[in-house]
């Protein structure tokens, strides 16, 4: 299968004012060379404590924010390296759906003046056939063809998400980033979501890149999955080899955290982090998880651990498993 993306080695360092006299400038270490690929009609769990990048990630990817270093490959374009109107026509190919439906909406606009802005801003087709494209994508994402003429208020927190899917499948994309999509629905209404994004990924051939703190969300809906922490990805592989068994005292205190709706397994031992988060301004030496981490050992605070293939599909970075293979991301395009 061939990657649709390939991300390599992606990084982005905020600056921040060091003092007023102050000549030496601080970072905060939002997210240090992250590096995956994602295949077509594949799925991407990308999870994490909040703060430790997720959300930097999706939006330095689509280069809404400025990479400090790093590339990224789409369909074998670097979307870095495009000029402005390349990268317009390429970023038709992938589409973002953020948290807040609400905040998202212009509340002045109609559903029908929302779902269409995409094709005005590429000036696709005209209003006849753009009514009829808003028709068929309104129903595609579950709503009716009247929905059209109301305003973002006069719908629930589930048809606002609906709209924006509407709204990110217009162009027909190949990629859709979905930042904690259903983080602020009801139960209920998440299932009937994941659901949707399920179906419409069959139907439409969609790759996603799913970002979520939930671990059953990310398990329901992803092929592989990537944890982070701290800005880094210390685990992935995938969903069905990490679940059952984690190699990153991390991801293994992520998961023992989940609780098991089954009586008899009340006895499970849980692995209970210690400490906060360090600071993203001023992260740990060696490796960043080892001020928390059940198992640190003396080179965990001062050497950073490699990447290493441990198991068939399966990297960990931990000085652990240092025995695996190295594990070196591929250049894009080599």
């Amino acid at each position: 299968m061939s990657n649709l993306i390939e991300v390599y080695k992606l990084s982005k360092h905020f600056p921040v004012s060091a003092g007023l006299f102050s000549r030496k400038k601080k970072y905060v270490y939002a997210m240090d060379e992250i590096s995956f690929t994602l295949g077509e009609k594949e799925t991407l769990g990308l999870v994490g404590e909040s703060g430790c990048g997720k959300s930097t990630a999706s939006r330095t990817i689509l280069n809404l924010i400025t990479p400090t270093s790093g590339q990224v490959w789409f369909q074998g374009q670097n979307l870095f390296a495009l000029k402005p109107y390349e990268k317009r026509k390429l970023r038709q190919g992938i589409q973002i759906i953020f948290q807040d439906p609400f905040g998202s909406l212009n509340p002045r606009l109609t559903v029908k003046r929302i779902v269409e802005e995409p094709l005005l801003t590429h000036k696709i087709g005209d209003r006849a056939s753009r009514r009829q494209e808003v028709e068929k994508m309104l129903t595609k994402v579950g709503l009716l063809p009247e929905h059209m003429k109301r305003f973002p208020h006069e719908f629930s927190g589930g048809q606002r998400q609906r709209i924006m899917l509407a709204r990110a499948l217009i162009l027909k994309p190949k990629l859709i980033i979905a930042d904690e999509p259903v983080s602020a629905l009801d139960v209920s209404v998440q299932a009937q979501m994941l659901n949707l994004l399920k179906r419409l990924q069959e139907e439409m051939d969609l790759s996603y890149i799913f970002i979520s703190h939930d671990l059953g969300v990310i398990r329901h809906v992803s092929h592989k999955v990537a944890v982070m922490y701290l800005g880094e990805i210390v685990e992935i592989a995938p969903v069905d080899p990490l679940y059952n068994e984690p190699l990153h005292p991390y991801t293994i205190s992520l998961l023992s955290s989940v609780p098991v709706p089954d009586p008899k397994k009340k006895n499970r031992t849980r692995k209970i982090l210690q400490g906060d988060v360090p600071s993203p301004r001023n992260p740990p030496a060696g490796c960043r998880f080892h001020t928390r981490c059940p198992d640190c050992m003396d080179i965990c605070t001062r050497e950073k651990p490699d990447t290493r293939q441990v198991k068939k599909n399966h990297m960990v970075a931990c000085h652990l498993y240092q025995d695996g293979e190295l594990w070196v991301p591929p250049l894009p395009n080599q």
